[in-house]
């Protein structure tokens, strides 16, 4: 499991962690059913105490997102993962999208105006992944 803390940021610890899990299961690198690390691992990991990770870890399972089974280990919800990944990826986007428009209106540009970029590069991005032979074949 990839997790960067940074300690810069100003958000707590553990709640870096809890974001970046969910991010995680949200882009599914994470999947129902699998296994997180231990808590003393984890923290050895990211080098922060074990309570970090006992709060993180208890935040997402107050969530749904993890399972604790006694004896087994910490897992990814088999339930509730799919409705909070779902949730989690609309959060993320959205978040990007607002920093988008701001940085839109301080260039002036019209929600129009981006719009029309937004479909333009979609259409740049669709055709660059058909691929040099999917071109051929349509030309023909």
């Amino acid at each position: 499991m990839d997790i960067t803390i940074n300690l810069a940021d100003g958000v707590p610890i553990y709640r870096q962690i809890v974001n970046q899990v969910k991010y995680l299961v949200a882009s599914r690198l994470l999947l129902p059913g699998e296994e997180l690390p231990p808590i003393r691992a984890l923290a050895l990991q990211l080098k922060v105490t074990p309570n970090t990770v006992v709060k993180a870890y208890g935040e997402l399972e107050m969530s749904g997102i993890i399972q604790k089974r006694q004896g087994s280990g910490t897992f990814i919800s088999e339930s509730r993962a799919p409705q909070v990944a779902l949730k989690e990826r609309r959060r993320v986007i959205e978040q990007r999208i607002d920093r988008l428009l701001a940085e839109a209106h301080q260039l002036n540009f019209s929600a129009d105006e981006i719009l029309r970029m937004v479909r333009e590069r979609r259409a740049a991005m669709d055709e660059s992944a058909a691929g040099p032979d999917e071109d051929k074949a349509a030309k023909s």
